[in-house]
């Protein structure tokens, strides 16, 4: 038997090599691109500007996961409501694909367009749980969504498996939002969703977030929750702007120890307008001034 010369060897290896290294190359490229188109459609569905509204001032900061495909769904949303109050939602959609990005859109839209058939929080969600639903697929998403009326600075809130919201007021107070909360969207028919009542004081805030902001491997959810109420405090006492709050939120993101999506949206009341509307005394920690409801009640 004859073997091969060794040079010969050596030069069919290379070439093997070669080819590995050119396939590795395009699907480096492919998930590169697919990386790219995702955050395009996640950017491209959130909203380009926030509603403007005299004595309040909405902020909004967005930090996409980019890691290898690691690109998630997280979104956040503020749009005006047919009686003029707003709608605000943020929300995270299961998995880490262009799909969940995609679904992430959808999400968003259902929400809108049926926030124009009914903006009690409870209802819509219970509505958009059965759209999801009826359209089949295997995501799911956790979502929060508030009806905020400026004439009155009352919330209604409604919570579907999604983190809760941080509060804030100008006298030192802060807390987490301990509103029931039913489960995420797409999971469970005719599932329903209690409704929270807050009252948002001058000088006050509200932040919603998604899990990326508050919860990883170096950091529990009740410690990321802890870190954003003491910002969020500190912030109301010293009359920092939204927008200066939001960046200081999403800041916390870098200290989770994972690559996940992370969206933070805020709400204050400057009391600009030179109305304070409020007594002070209606804290919206979910434990005064609210009312608990069934998110179905009054609806067919």
């Amino acid at each position: 038997m004859f073997r091969k010369h060794p040079v010969q060897e050596v030069d069919e290896l290379l070439a093997r090599l070669a080819s590995l290294t050119a396939e590795a190359r395009e699907l480096a490229e492919l998930q590169r691109t697919q990386v790219e188109l995702a955050i395009a459609l996640q950017r491209g569905m959130l909203p380009a500007d926030l509603p403007s509204v005299p004595g309040f001032r909405l902020a909004a900061r967005y930090s996409p996961a980019c890691a290898g495909l690691n690109v998630g769904g997280d979104w956040y949303d503020a749009f005006a409501l047919a009686d003029g109050s707003l709608g605000l939602s943020v929300g995270d959609v299961q998995g880490h694909t262009i799909d969940a990005a995609a679904f992430m859109g959808q999400i968003r839209v259902g929400l809108r367009a049926l926030a124009s058939v009914t903006s009690e929080p409870g209802d819509l969600l219970a509505r958009t749980n059965d759209l999801l639903l009826a359209l089949g697929g295997d995501l799911f998403a956790t979502c929060t969504f508030l009806r905020f009326d400026p004439a009155t600075g009352i919330l209604h809130s409604a919570r579907a498996g999604h983190v809760p919201c941080v509060w804030a007021t100008a006298d030192g107070a802060a807390g987490v939002s301990d509103d029931e909360g039913g489960p995420p969207l797409g999971v469970m028919e005719g599932a329903e969703y209690p409704v929270t009542r807050h009252r948002l004081t001058t000088g006050g805030v509200i932040v919603l977030l998604t899990d990326g902001v508050v919860e990883g491997p170096s950091l529990s959810i009740d410690d990321g929750l802890d870190r954003v109420v003491r910002l969020a405090g500190a912030a109301a006492v010293a009359g920092v702007e939204a927008g200066s709050l939001a960046s200081s939120v999403i800041e916390n993101a870098t200290t989770v120890g994972h690559e996940d999506d992370a969206a933070v949206l805020v709400i204050g009341h400057d009391g600009h307008d030179g109305h304070d509307r409020h007594d002070g005394h209606d804290r919206h920690d979910g434990r005064e001034g609210h009312d608990r409801h069934d998110g179905r009640d009054g609806h067919d």
